[in-house]
């Protein structure tokens, strides 16, 4: 998946995390588009994002270990703000959610996860993610990602789900693979990196894929 935190476009990397327990129950009332619901595991809390956010997603999302197979986010406070206020104004619009990850005992985001719709009534949506490299390998980013799909899977009309994931990108990879994505090819040249372009690996999940991933999880740890 690759990542532009702009405007007009946000598309984000996936990394990949340890974990084998099934997405946490969601509880959600009324129309996603007016407000994202607030969904707490024992691990992390996923929410909309707060302008209060953007400090921490700078500091966390603008490191060189972060941003080497995506294209480059904000680079300043400003930027993030922009980029918060554009979440909020696409999800009224039903174009996109974006959950800020929150791990447990911290009060700002430190990633996020997002799912962005490219077709009509949401019917085939693009996702991704970006979480600070401090909190690689905590199992954080499963816990969130698998969350974030049952939401959207099961709380818009997405039936298919698309990400790509530079060739090079083993842990992204391998955590779509993980997720239950399906390698359909690869994208030759359609991602420009740093004067480069570099081939991308098209993946998608469809919504009957997640629910029988989701069954086989569920049956593991009951």
């Amino acid at each position: 998946m690759e990542a532009n935190l702009h405007q007009a476009q946000a598309q984000l990397e996936p990394i990949c995390f340890e974990r084998t327990s099934a997405p946490a129950p969601i509880s959600v009332t009324g129309d996603w588009t007016t407000g994202l619901p607030v969904i707490k595991t024992a691990d992390v809390e996923l929410r909309e994002l707060a302008k209060s956010d953007a400090a921490s997603l700078l500091s966390m999302l603008s490191t060189e270990e972060v941003g080497r197979f995506i294209s480059p986010p904000p680079t300043t406070l400003e930027g993030f703000q922009k980029f918060v206020a554009w979440t909020q104004r696409e999800r009224k619009a039903g174009n996109q959610l974006t959950f800020g990850i929150v791990p447990e005992g911290y009060g700002h985001a430190v990633g996020i996860v997002q799912v962005r719709a490219i077709a009509p009534h949401f019917s085939v949506a693009e996702w991704g993610f970006a979480v600070g490299s401090p909190f690689w390998g905590t199992g954080l980013f499963m816990a969130s990602a698998r969350t974030t799909l049952d939401f959207a899977f099961e709380h818009t009309m997405v039936n298919r789900l698309e990400a790509r994931a530079v060739v090079q990108n083993g842990r992204g990879n391998g955590a779509l693979r993980k997720l239950g994505g399906v390698q359909e090819g690869v994208l030759r040249g359609s991602l420009l990196k740093d004067g480069k372009y570099l081939d991308q690996i098209m993946w998608s999940i469809l919504a009957q894929d997640w629910f029988q991933a989701k069954a086989v999880w569920e049956r593991a740890i009951a």
